[in-house]
């Protein structure tokens, strides 16, 4: 059988103090279609590193395959894409042209720079070259990253199709579903091998989850219980003491002095035995607890505002030359409204919000407006902040222990405060991005594709607050249960 064996592995970040894999043995079969899940910061990224030996590590990982990686690094974005692909794999051009055909992109489109292609067009090539080489198993990294609805349901469909095994990384409960047949949870203290898609995964764990937390009620009752037990015999052994001491003219005799002077050490021994029998039943709630996934509320400072309507739209379309991104719109957003604004990748839903922001470089047919008086709360796709979180807390007018406290509860690990923010990963990066708009008050949120690179706790964590706090919200997303959650409003950008 084709197998990855993991074999006490153990890896750590130095500067982490705490252990991302710890002694882990694991058999996997590489012809599965496996999900790899887990929160931001456990280790996936980290895993598909070890397996291509980038890190040094204790223990043993031994394989029967090599292995390809999505999104693989780009020489020069600048070569025709054809010329790209072929720098990163020894593949015949035949091979690519069939793997592009079944993802639905034109082979003609190699012949433009990569750069030139859409993010969705890059993601498609990208993966075509990991397909194309047969010898290898696919490591694939957040895929539906910056995909929209259409491309996303192609890359799933391709995906499906394979008879090949892989290991795919996704925040997306339906790709996942639909694609996998075995799921790799990264737990916070353990890692669990499920077999069958996302959601089996997640009844599993639920179920798990509710069983311990019910386990671990029990369990802190009956300590409870235990200490006051130890508690009040304690106290009658020390009543107990002092009385036969409290008066000397008082006499006892043989039998009863002894007894009296036994009673008392007799009732201290059981406490001590009862307080042993507490801190054992408390321990064995730490084991309960450890895995189970504490995810904190989220605040948000919505603004009142009496301005009707903060956004106008009134036969609108963009354009760069003599290329129109999408057909005209026409919409009002109102106090209150959260308005999804929805489309395929290119039709212009970032470059519109560009466009409020004043820094639209194309032009424009109709009208669009916002109220000049609105205080605005942004969330960009990706951030361009660089150096510590200190500066970025200061330069944005932020509290910094509210922002470090913020980020706590987005699932920041607190070893990563003080990494710069350029040299973050891209969720935690997303997340210092979130952080500052959730903490400054604004009339009008915009958020474009806020769940980018975010974990499932995080996404629920994000439709919880906004379906609680009702702010008034532009939203850029292509995650459609997302939108059916929090929007009160969806527009449709038509190319």
């Amino acid at each position: 059988m084709p197998k990855i064996s993991l074999h006490q592995l153990t890896f750590g970040f130095a500067s982490n103090t705490d252990l991302l894999f710890d002694h882990v043995d694991l058999d996997l079969d590489t012809r599965w279609k496996l999900g790899l899940v887990g929160r931001n910061g456990r280790g996936k990224t980290t895993l598909f590193n070890l397996l291509q030996g980038h890190y040094p590590y204790q223990g043993h990982i031994t394989s029967t395959t090599p292995y390809t990686y999505f999104p693989a690094t780009v020489p020069d974005p600048t070569l025709p894409a054809m010329t790209v692909l072929q720098a990163i794999a020894d593949v015949a051009d035949w091979q690519v042209v069939r793997e592009l055909r079944q993802l639905q992109l034109d082979p003609q489109r190699l012949e433009q720079p990569f750069a030139a292609l859409s993010g969705g067009e890059q993601t498609k090539a990208l993966l075509a070259i990991l397909f194309a080489d047969e010898t290898a198993l696919p490591l694939i990294d957040e895929p539906t990253n910056h995909l929209d609805l259409a491309s996303r349901q192609q890359v799933a469909a391709y995906l499906k199709r394979q008879r090949r095994g892989f290991i795919v990384v996704s925040h997306d409960r339906h790709f996942l579903n639909q694609v996998t047949d075995h799921t790799l949870a990264i737990e916070r203290r353990q890692i669990r091998l499920y077999q069958g898609n996302f959601a089996v995964y997640e009844d599993q764990k639920q179920r798990q989850d509710a069983f311990e937390a019910q386990q671990d009620a029990k369990l802190k009752k009956e300590a409870d219980r235990l200490k006051q037990v130890a508690v009040d015999r304690t106290n009658w052994a020390q009543v107990t003491e002092s009385r036969k001491h409290g008066n000397p003219h008082q006499k006892n005799s043989g039998w009863q002095a002894a007894g009296a002077s036994a009673l008392p050490a007799k009732m201290m021994k059981r406490a001590k035995n009862l307080e042993r029998r507490r801190d054992r039943e408390l321990q064995a709630t730490e084991g309960l607890r450890q895995n189970i996934e504490h995810v904190a509320a989220l605040s948000l400072t919505p603004m009142t505002t009496h301005y009707q309507p903060l956004i106008h739209v009134a036969d609108f379309a963009l354009w760069y030359g003599d290329r129109q991104l999408f057909q005209p719109v026409s919409f009002d957003l109102n106090a209150g409204d959260r308005l999804a604004l929805v489309g395929p990748n290119g039709c212009g839903k970032s470059s519109f919000i560009h466009y409020l922001q004043g820094t639209f470089t194309g032009q424009h047919t109709g009208s669009a407006t916002i109220h000049q008086q609105l205080t605005l709360s942004v969330t960009r796709q990706l951030t361009t902040e660089n150096g510590s979180l200190t500066a970025f807390a200061a330069a944005h007018h932020l509290n910094y222990r509210e922002l470090l406290n913020t980020l706590k509860k987005l699932g920041l690990p607190r070893d990563v405060f003080t990494t710069p923010i350029d040299q973050m990963s891209l969720g935690q990066q997303k997340k210092v991005e979130l952080a500052q708009s959730l903490m400054t008050p604004a009339n009008l949120f915009i958020w474009d594709e806020p769940l980018n690179y975010l974990d499932v706790f995080n996404q629920d964590q994000l439709a919880t607050l906004l379906t609680q706090t009702q702010p008034t919200l532009l939203l850029v997303e292509h995650d459609q249960d997302f939108i059916a959650a929090v929007a009160t409003k969806v527009v449709r950008l038509r190319p």
